[in-house]
């Protein structure tokens, strides 16, 4: 994957509707019905933050009737911290060679 798509990820995280909907989908799958709902927010509101939550890939999603049902992506949550942690760490923690500091003195 390269930057366009990390920072796609990245940005579906910066905003709080955005954090509360991946909490709310925590305890399973939703009905965009209670989303809207638990969250007080307002259909086309809840249409465009899952618009681009299920574009970064973190959500799943299927119609049912005239209802959209969300839940976590397993496997778009399991790219998003592989593709974190490949940001988020020091050449240190994997190679002894490095001595930057980073690493907690024992």
């Amino acid at each position: 994957m390269g930057f366009r798509e990390d920072v796609k990820k990245i940005k579906a995280l910066t905003d709080e509707n955005r954090l509360a909907i991946m909490l709310a989908l925590q305890h399973g799958e939703k009905c965009g019905c209670d989303l809207l709902e638990e969250l007080n927010i307002t259909q086309p509101t809840l249409s465009h933050h899952m618009k681009i939550l299920a574009g970064s890939g973190l959500v799943d999603y299927y119609k049912e009737g005239k209802w959209m049902h969300y839940s976590i992506s397993a496997d778009g949550v399991r790219e998003f911290r592989d593709m974190i942690g490949s940001y988020a760490r020091c050449d240190c923690e994997t190679d002894e060679s490095v001595s930057c500091g980073c690493k907690k003195k024992e």
